[in-house]
């Protein structure tokens, strides 16, 4: 039986037209069942059966109290949870939640061309990909930086776009441990035609395959 994910895209706030591009993708990858939900119920259930938990672009406040507990406990005892662009936009009122991506949202430029640095290609998220990707999206800035606490596997170029604000030293996207369990998030992702794209998608592949423990 194939390993299963949790895909989560409740909004509160901005809802991103990319959704249904970014739920396709997810399942077109064909390693997984999905189950695709926006109701916050389904987070008070028993998650045990699922390989990795997915926030795909929520926004605002998701989840209640029952489902932030549930949530937790599942990471805490090994589960994986991964999270996509805007769930870094997502649950600022749990303290718990900001210590399970790495960072909260901030702000962020236009949409626009630039370039990633890949830190680490040893990852399954990043090992695909060239040193310097050129790639499409807002490039989010976070209010904090993450690095220290995480993996940091791909960072910013803030020269190659207009309107970065963290500096020299901009992560992108990361991993860490959670408890037990294993996060991956990546703050790319903001246009419909990014899940079209195969390098993203390798991406993702690889991000949902370690959040899950079916990789190293």
């Amino acid at each position: 039986m194939a390993p299963r994910l949790l895909v989560f895209t409740r909004t509160t706030d901005y809802r991103h037209d990319s959704i249904p591009a970014a739920v396709a993708a997810v399942r077109a990858l064909g390693a997984y069942g999905v189950d695709h939900t926006e109701d916050p119920a389904a987070l008070e259930a028993p998650l045990a059966g699922y390989a990795a938990v997915v926030f795909l672009s929520t926004s605002g406040e998701v989840l209640t109290p029952a489902g932030r507990e549930r949530l937790a406990e599942y990471v805490e005892a090994g589960g994986g949870f991964v999270g996509v662009h805007a769930a870094a936009c997502t649950e600022y009122e749990w303290p718990y939640y900001e210590r399970l991506l790495g960072a909260r949202f901030d702000r962020h430029p236009a949409l626009q061309p630039g370039r990633a640095l890949v830190e680490d290609r040893a990852h399954p998220a990043t090992r695909h990909l060239p040193a310097v990707w050129k790639f499409t999206d807002e490039w989010y800035d976070f209010r904090t930086n993450p690095r220290g606490t995480v993996r940091v596997l791909v960072g910013a170029d803030e020269s190659s776009y207009e309107g970065g604000g963290m500096g020299a030293d901009h992560p992108l996207a990361w991993c860490h441990a959670q408890g037990a369990g294993r996060v991956f998030y990546t703050a790319l992702g903001h246009a419909a035609e990014a899940y079209a794209d195969p390098a993203f998608r390798e991406h993702l592949r690889g991000g949902l395959a370690w959040a899950a423990g079916l990789t190293e």
